[in-house]
């Protein structure tokens, strides 16, 4: 174990040792961290002369340097005080959260004790509620050999713990060090691209990599930043996906690796991250001891559980699932314990770039040295101004004010009053960008939520679904008020009378995903479908010196036929007018070569008025088609329709479920039709982004239309080509298509027909 792993701060070691009890995730209102900080600095400015303020503490304990500073310390009354913030009831407060204050101030007077050589000493803890000022204070008499015997259980406890992890990382190291390709050989462009993640993780950089459908991104990419773990100090993986396909093709690279085997398995421990509700296992449960039977006594059993899980090592959802019924836990919130302990994390894209996102926060807490790697990064983008993005629901409030307790009519109702003002002042428009977040409303909004978290930790009762969604929907739009800027656009939309949302929208995440690229010791981003690169660095926020790599496909252009279809627009105005030639090239298509294939559209309106004219005029032909809002197993039941030995057409809206991330080899699909290209709307929205991202690129039309819309296209059309043996044909039915600047976004291997 080095000299680094031997030192442990107070907070890390109770938190490791010293918890008990129930989960209980009841809301609690609590303080921010500058009012945390703030209410430290009121507390201890109360104290008299002699009051000793962030004493500094460290003393050798059972082979560990235990460290740390205490809140406050009173040497002629010989009181050490350990100061926490809250709001509302302290009744309110979870027995396992007071349980671990206690051990903290213990903790503390232990070193204090051993350090000035006292023999007792008297622990406080002092709670002081932010919103009235109020100090409460509890307080026990404890002897310093008492204290110290607790201390040196806690320090046994974590140092057998951390010799433990020791003997992993350098077991986990030298395997990594050996770790073979799996295969017999790399496929085509999988080593270049393999080369290239490599040499992004030993030099510390970001790698933008274009690598094309069937060469194994996932294994090409895992593979040499596993290898090059040891070598570059690497202390964890963070794959991260768009969607649960993405994770299973991770999780299954990493079985291959042998992370998963029976016998011999890799030292690496494998965690996938899953979204709460569906790990839940009592959905109609509340997350606490009184409600849920494996809330109940988690902290007492998840000691047993977390050694059985590293002894394990692979924590995929089902895997983890059985683990924590075994020990009678809750899975997520395993999962969410273990992911500290973990070698690779594979989970959405969410769990690294969001506000408050896992990952991020346990790479700064810890220090960790951290590999990103980010799948079917097109994607990110969009995904990246949904998590920068935030509404207000003027419904929602005036739902919410007629049921509202007594205590909130007040603030709710000069919060609807703002509302007003706000739709007065502004133009009569459904749709209008505001220079900036209106400062009446967002005051009152502001004043709402601190009058709501009062509330609710006043009457733990009154926490009731609908005021805690209106308050997180109210917090999420402070948030990113605080940051409003030229990355961000604040719009209002008028749906009728009471029915106005007001919405901060991000137009440029760079902004925010910039320190996240900086916080990482490397980052590899790939995908199919990532050119131009200047589009996705700028928008990304990626370093000035991120390799630009584009991986040769290994695909001949006879694989693929490509037709271009002039005569055919697809422009709504047109819409009516291209039926009968999209369902003529369709049909035509088809009875020259029967199989699979899919036939992509603009939007479900166009969807179905091109199935309803097809159906009429080519009744024999089988057609399926994508609807709105279909679930999983509609879906799955859906690409189940590919099989072998049947043949149709199925219809699907472009951008949609089925125009990425599905794979259907040989016969499974031999052919794609695309009418349209994939532009956004040309609404007031788009016209306000284009003018933005002129404005900070010098490429407005291209950032908001074009350059979005053939990355649909491209996915969509990819679906046919997959691997060395596939044929088929593709089959682009717009005139606009023909224009230089739209080839010139199309991949370097097909060749159009003439």
């Amino acid at each position: 174990m080095s000299e680094a792993g031997r030192r442990v701060a107070v907070r890390a070691l109770c938190e490791f040792t010293a918890r008990e009890g129930d989960l209980d995730h009841r809301f609690t209102p609590a303080p921010s961290a500058r009012e945390g900080i703030e209410g430290h600095a009121r507390v201890q400015s109360r104290r008299g002369d002699g009051f000793e303020a962030e004493v500094a503490l460290s003393a050798d304990v059972a082979g560990l340097t235990v460290c740390g500073r205490a809140d406050g310390f009173d040497p002629a009354a010989k009181r050490l005080e350990e100061i926490k913030t809250h709001r509302g009831s302290l009744e309110r407060m979870a027995a396992n959260q007071r349980a671990l204050h206690w051990a903290q101030a213990e903790a503390y007077g232990a070193l204090l004790c051993a350090e000035r050589g006292l023999e007792s000493i008297t622990l406080a803890l002092v709670y002081l509620d932010i919103a009235t000022g109020r100090e409460t204070v509890l307080t026990r008499e404890a002897s310093a050999a008492e204290l110290w015997a607790r201390l040196e259980a806690h320090a046994r406890a974590y140092a057998a713990w951390a010799d433990q992890e020791a003997r992993h990382r350098a077991a986990r190291d030298a395997a990594l060090g050996a770790l073979a390709f799996p295969h017999g050989d790399f496929r085509p462009g999988q080593r270049t691209l393999a080369e290239d993640a490599y040499r992004a993780a030993a030099t510390g950089r970001c790698l933008l990599a274009e690598a094309p459908t069937g060469i194994g991104k996932t294994l090409g990419t895992l593979y040499p930043l596993l290898a090059a773990m040891p070598r570059q100090g690497l202390d964890r993986l963070a794959f991260l996906t768009m969607k649960t396909p993405g994770r299973r093709l991770a999780l299954d690279a990493l079985t291959d690796l042998g992370a998963d085997r029976d016998s011999e398995r890799l030292p690496l421990r494998v965690l996938e991250l899953v979204a709460r509700d569906k790990a839940c296992e009592h959905p109609d449960r509340a997350c606490h001891g009184e409600s849920c039977p494996l809330a109940q006594g988690f902290f007492d059993r998840l000691p047993a559980a977390r050694r059985d899980a590293v002894a394990r090592g692979f924590w995929d959802r089902a895997s983890l699932r059985a683990l924590a019924l075994e020990h009678g836990v809750c899975p997520y919130y395993l999962g969410q314990e273990l992911a500290r302990w973990a070698d690779v994390l594979v989970g959405d894209v969410n769990h690294y770039f969001d506000d408050g996102a896992l990952i991020h926060g346990l790479a700064q807490a810890e220090g960790t040295r951290l590999g990103v790697l980010v799948d079917e990064a097109h994607n990110l983008v969009d995904r990246a101004r949904g998590m920068y993005s935030a509404g207000l629901d003027q419904r929602r409030l005036n739902r919410l004010r007629k049921g509202a307790p007594p205590a909130l009519s007040r603030p709710l109702s000069r919060l609807a009053r703002r509302w007003q003002d706000l739709l007065r002042e502004a133009e009569e428009r459904e749709w209008q960008a505001l220079d900036e977040v209106p400062g009446g409303l967002l005051g009152a909004l502001q004043q709402a939520v601190a009058a709501i978290t009062d509330y609710l930790g006043e009457h733990p009762a009154g926490a009731d679904p609908a005021l805690q969604e209106f308050l997180f929907e109210a917090l999420a739009f402070a948030r990113r008020a605080e940051t409003f800027g030229e990355h961000s656009l604040c719009e209002l939309e008028r749906h009728g009378r009471g029915r106005a949302r007001l919405s901060i929208r991000n137009l440029v995440p760079a902004d925010f995903l910039a320190p996240r690229f900086r916080a990482a010791r490397c980052a590899v981003l790939f995908s199919a479908t990532l050119s131009p690169p200047g589009y996705h660095r700028d928008l990304l926020g990626l370093p000035d010196d991120t390799v630009i790599r584009s991986v040769p496909a290994p695909f001949v252009a006879e694989q693929l036929e490509v037709r271009l279809r002039r005569d055919v627009s697809t422009r709504l105005r047109d819409r009516e007018a291209s039926l009968s030639p999209i369902v003529a090239e369709l049909a035509g298509q088809y009875r020259r070569r029967p199989g699979h294939y899919l036939a992509f559209f603009s939007s479900f309106a166009y969807l179905e008025a091109a199935l309803s004219r097809f159906r009429e005029e080519c009744p024999e032909i089988p057609v399926r088609a994508q609807r709105r809002g279909m679930k999983e197993d509609e879906r799955e039941a859906f690409l189940a329709g590919f099989a072998p030995g049947e043949t149709g057409i199925a219809f699907a809206v472009l951008g949609g479920a089925f125009a990425e991330g599905i794979d259907l080899p040989g016969e499974r699909l031999v052919g794609a039709f695309v009418a349209s290209l994939g532009l956004p709307p040309f609404d007031a929205y788009h016209a306000a982004l284009e003018a933005r991202l002129e404005t900070r690129f010098g490429r407005g039309f291209d950032y908001a239309y074009r350059v979005p819309g053939m990355i649909k296209v491209v996915q969509a059309a990819g679906r046919v080509i997959r691997g060395p043996d596939d044929r088929g044909v593709v089959v682009l039915m717009d005139d606009r298509f023909a224009r230089a600047e739209n080839l010139a976004l199309l991949p370097d291997w097909w060749r159009l027909a003439t």
